[in-house]
């Protein structure tokens, strides 16, 4: 263990660097969602490109978790690799992960629950340029009260692998499971529209052998929360569709991103 501060890697980037900037942002997106009436999700699958892509669909899931903002104190929040080839999931060894919003701890305890896990290694690496995880803790800064972090960067798992993980973590109505992925990527409006939402009918039928290569980079994650929610007999439902073509970008190439609620 290391009393390190993950520090932000694409603030600046991907979301203002100015506290007061991006609290204003996270809350202008939320502010545009109405929540569901109905119990709270028990996890989520939410994207994680630059907000002013993908900031409105990811908030179209966070919304939903107004009601939960006492209950939930422990967030395992999982992301696919796009720095760092390796096998498996990646633990952190810091203390806190930083945001312009401030500090969030590590449950350094349920961290410490997967060490005799074959698929689990400490990989700090994988997780200092990483954006797959930093890009949601604003909104659940934004959202819930104060929370402990379970970061895990998935590189190459199956589905059971990461099953076995979520497994271990799970609890009760005190955690919630975040799966970041965004869906399709580079093809034109129509072609991912086609495809986003055959991987959208896929995870509403909880089919993670439906899912591939081009379906989804957090593919991995996805999968495995999906296997996992079919033993735990859970359901889920689409709460945002759209593209980075509907959002702030062109449309002759465009990246798919879902918002998906499980109860």
């Amino acid at each position: 263990m290391s009393d390190a501060v993950r520090r932000p890697a694409v603030a600046g980037m991907f979301y203002p660097d100015n506290p007061a900037e991006l609290r204003a942002m996270v809350d202008g997106f939320l502010s545009q969602v109405h929540p569901a009436a109905g119990p709270v999700p028990k996890a989520l699958i939410a994207p994680h490109a630059g907000y002013v892509y993908s900031g409105p669909i990811a908030a179209s899931a966070y919304a939903q978790l107004a009601a939960a903002r006492g209950t939930i104190t422990r967030v395992v929040l999982l992301g696919p690799s796009h720095r760092v080839g390796f096998e498996g999931l990646a633990t952190s060894g810091a203390s806190h992960f930083a945001s312009p919003l401030g500090l969030v701890p590590l449950d350094r305890a349920a961290i410490d629950t997967l060490a005799d896990l074959a698929q689990v290694r400490q990989m700090d690496q994988a997780h200092a340029l990483e954006h797959s995880l930093e890009v949601h803790l604003p909104f659940l800064q934004a959202v819930l009260a104060r929370f402990s972090l379970v970061p895990l960067v998935v590189g190459d798992a199956t589905p059971a692998q990461v099953s076995g993980v979520l497994e271990r973590l799970w609890g009760g109505d005190e955690t919630l499971i975040v799966i970041s992925s965004d869906l399709s990527h580079y093809h034109d409006y129509a072609t991912a529209q086609r495809m986003d939402r055959a991987t959208t009918d896929a995870i509403e039928a909880l089919r993670p052998e439906a899912i591939h290569y081009e379906s989804a980079c957090g593919r991995n994650p996805v999968n495995g929360l999906l296997h996992l929610a079919r033993a735990h007999g859970l359901t889920a439902t689409t709460v945002d569709l759209r593209n980075s073509g509907d959002t702030a970008g062109p449309r002759d190439q465009v990246v798919g991103y879902g918002a998906y609620l499980f109860h």
